[in-house]
């Protein structure tokens, strides 16, 4: 297989992944959470640079491209690790609870919860035991063998 069909698959996948998100999101009702939003960049990078690779950019920029796929597959790799309880996650979207200690009796008596906010070890869809997080792990990894042959096809 060619560079140029690699470095095609490779973006085609990023893209296929990110307008998943995109569909789970708008067409499925699925809101995502801190750490969803953060594997979406690195899929958005790697579209950015294989659309520039596929129009004449220098070769060395797939590395760049296995990068990325690297890097959104180890935020999703940490994201299912969160939902498995394997290690904590950020404080600002996982489930450590609120200190009760600094709210005021009203707060405390409110009804009234956080509005739009999706906890991040909480596991909201997943497919044969994999969350989105972990799919995204697995996919992307594949991903980053694509940009790495794409990568040696140009050395």
């Amino acid at each position: 297989m060619t560079g140029k069909a690699l470095t095609s698959l490779a973006t085609l996948g990023s893209a296929a992944l990110l307008l998943g998100a995109f569909g789970f999101q708008h067409l499925g009702g699925y809101a995502p959470c801190q750490m969803c939003l953060w594997q979406r960049w690195p899929h958005a990078a790697a579209v950015l640079i294989g659309a520039i690779l596929l129009l004449g950019g220098p070769r060395v920029l797939a590395w760049f491209g296995a990068a990325a796929a690297a890097v959104t597959g180890l935020i999703g790799a940490y994201h299912a690790g969160v939902e498995w309880g394997w290690w904590p996650g950020p404080s600002s979207c996982t489930g450590g609870g609120m200190d009760l200690g600094s709210l005021d009796g009203g707060s405390l008596l409110s009804t009234d919860g956080p509005s739009g906010l999706v906890m991040c070890d909480e596991i909201v869809w997943q497919l044969l035991g994999l969350s989105m997080a972990g799919w995204n792990a697995i996919f992307s990894f594949i991903l980053v063998g694509l940009w790495v042959a794409a990568a040696r096809k140009a050395a």
